[in-house]
């Protein structure tokens, strides 16, 4: 295992559709075992893998490593079925460091995926694993928690980002 660089804003493929998964074995399990490592050093809840320059439906989380054990996921090619309810959250992202937004989202989902031997799984989610899956996903289609965030939120943190370059 190893860990990878991260992709940092603004860079394009972090505005990029990833690709479907198709190849199931022994190179996508040790990306995702690399992301996991990354995701705790960073340390992060969640990534996804245009984050690490991997342009595939692949993302990871732990919700609450931070607060105890750690419940490493993995999910591959990530459909949402259905949501419902409202929470804002504050947002962070390991591909922004030091800026959250808030961000609201549905606070209930029903989510579909496959794990590294391409098995189908259904479960639903609600609370904090709702929010990191909603905005790990999110990536994968390359849109960033900014995208999401109120307009006069988002001119605030992108004039921040500015003053930082």
């Amino acid at each position: 295992m190893a860990v990878l660089p991260l992709v940092l804003w603004p860079d394009p493929r972090l505005s990029a559709r990833a690709a479907e998964v198709t190849g199931f074995g022994p190179e996508i399990a040790a990306l995702a075992a690399d992301m996991l490592e990354t995701m705790y050093d960073a340390p992060g809840r969640g990534l996804a893998g245009p984050q690490v320059g991997a342009m595939v439906r692949i993302f990871v989380m732990d919700c609450g490593w931070k607060e105890g054990a750690p419940d490493p996921r993995v999910m591959l090619n990530p459909e949402i079925l259905s949501a419902e309810g409202a929470v804002m959250r504050e947002e962070g992202c390991l591909s922004v460091p030091g800026l959250s937004v808030p961000v609201t989202r549905p606070d209930r989902l029903v989510l579909r995926w496959q794990d590294l031997d391409g098995a189908p799984h259904e479960e639903a989610f609600e609370g904090f694993a709702a929010t990191c899956i909603q905005h790990e996903r999110d990536h994968l289609d390359g849109i960033l928690h900014l995208d999401r965030a109120d307009p006069a939120d988002r001119a605030v943190a992108l004039a921040q980002l500015e003053d930082r370059r």
